[in-house]
């Protein structure tokens, strides 16, 4: 249905000045980021068939090409959803204290990574490297495995701590499913 065709008091943008931003439904919000739709649809048709075939958290999986394929070729439309994501993200990661450079828990450490490395589908092993207050002085991603699995030597683990004069070192391996068993472990 396009927005024109809808009462004028169910109308995205009416909704979201009269009755606030969380009255609005995931398509009626991203109608409102793109604004206009494109050729033979309204942002709401675009909004609704974009979520219906992906749903939100799908969308930043594709690539700019494969969404303005979606959008009728529209690069804009794409280049304006994975621009919302990116600062979405962003947005997480700064209210989760992601940038603090100070680890001073498991909790920092998930802040930190959990956003890089949600649709991960290797094993990542990562070495943190930290001075005596626990500021990290380098990151490094030590070993990609595969699915379940990293190689790792001790060697290689410790090189750049040696390397770095570091007083302390926090070792993490992140899996594709560790990260939704720990969010749902940290928001309960």
């Amino acid at each position: 249905m396009k927005i024109k065709d809808l009462p004028w008091f169910n109308r995205p943008g009416f909704k979201l000045t009269r009755k606030g931003v969380t009255s609005l439904d995931d398509a009626e919000l991203l109608s409102i980021v793109f604004g206009v739709g494109s050729k033979g649809e309204s942002a709401l048709e675009l909004a609704n068939r974009l979520l219906n075939k992906y749903n939100l958290n799908k969308l930043e999986n594709l690539s700019v090409k494969e969404l303005a394929k979606e959008c009728k070729w529209n690069y804009n439309k794409a280049m304006q959803i994975l621009s919302l994501i990116e600062i979405c993200k962003r947005y997480n990661k700064l209210i989760n204290n992601g940038f603090a450079r100070n680890i001073k828990s498991a909790q920092d450490v998930f802040n930190r990574y959990a956003h890089k490395f949600i649709n991960e589908k290797k094993e990542n092993f990562i070495a943190l490297c930290l001075d005596s207050k626990n500021n990290i002085i380098k990151e490094e991603n030590v070993s990609v495995g595969i699915l379940d699995s990293s190689l790792v030597h001790p060697r290689e683990v410790f090189k750049e701590a040696i390397k770095e004069s570091a007083y302390a070192v926090s070792l993490f391996i992140i899996t594709l499913l560790e990260i939704p068993l720990l969010l749902n472990r940290i928001l309960k």
